[in-house]
């Protein structure tokens, strides 16, 4: 079978909600024991139950990224289990707002999860790795790589997820590790329709509509289309990739202006 995971071990965080849980169930498909790292609990185990419901195998650890003490012993614990063999650090928070209207509180915020936790997780897992290799694929974003209006604090860490995944495929290739990332334009989750509710009430429909075409595609993204480039860049048919970002966007970086 293509793009089997059979008997591998895979770390995602976030993994209970979104594209999170799209990844850590098409990974449970293809044979990958998944260990979901979450905040939200609650929405981990449904993600578990519903794997485990389809004959696939899944574990939740709660989890703060954002915890260096936390991650390590949670990653130590996943050890114990066999080697670690795929990392995807999906966990992240957004933030609107330009450099003005940014409080220092919100961009530790939005650093302390999108940068501090990517490195936190990459931290723990790297030693596991080094002795059999691995894969590590990080949600990077558009805004890694052009400029969105009012994604200040957004922006600046997924920029950092970009360079930290050069830096890491750099260090450890003859490791045997590789190190690679996906860069998302708008993606439909439960979030997004959260965030029109929000903030748009009585307009969900016009803002949607909006917001989608400003991928030149004409839609937003899905969260399966996400988990299966993952799925790709994760499997041993990938195995010259590292050290490269893979821009899953509906032509917006390209085609857009």
């Amino acid at each position: 079978m293509k793009f089997s995971l059979k008997n591998k071990i895979a770390i995602v965080t976030g993994g209970g909600s979104g594209i999170g849980k799209a990844i850590s169930k098409t990974f449970a498909e293809q044979g990958a024991y998944v260990h979901i790292l979450e905040m939200d609990s609650d929405n981990a185990k449904i993600t578990k139950n519903e794997i485990e419901s389809n004959g696939g195998l899944a574990e939740v650890h709660q989890c703060n990224v954002a915890n260096q003490e936390d991650v390590v012993k949670v990653i130590h614990n996943i050890s114990k289990k066999g080697s670690i063999n795929i990392l995807i650090n999906n966990a992240g928070i957004a933030h609107i707002g330009n450099v003005e209207n940014t409080p220092e509180a919100d961009l530790d915020r939005v650093y302390s999860v999108n940068v501090k936790g990517v490195y936190n997780c990459i931290f723990a897992t790297i030693p596991h790795m080094k002795k059999n290799g691995g894969v590590i694929l990080n949600m990077a974003s558009i805004a890694s790589s052009v400029g969105l209006n009012d994604r200040f604090a957004y922006s600046m860490s997924k920029g950092a997820t970009l360079t930290m995944t050069y830096s890491v495929a750099k260090d450890y290739i003859n490791y045997g590790i590789r190190c690679n990332c996906m860069s998302p334009a708008r993606i439909h989750t439960p979030f997004v329709d959260g965030f029109l509710k929000n903030n748009y009430p009585g307009k969900e429909a016009e803002m949607f509509e909006k917001l989608s075409k400003t991928q030149p595609i004409g839609r937003m993204g899905k969260p399966q289309e996400v988990a299966d480039l993952a799925l790709y860049l994760c499997s041993d048919e990938a195995s010259f990739i590292t050290g490269t970002d893979f821009p899953i966007d509906g032509g917006f970086i390209k085609l857009n202006g």
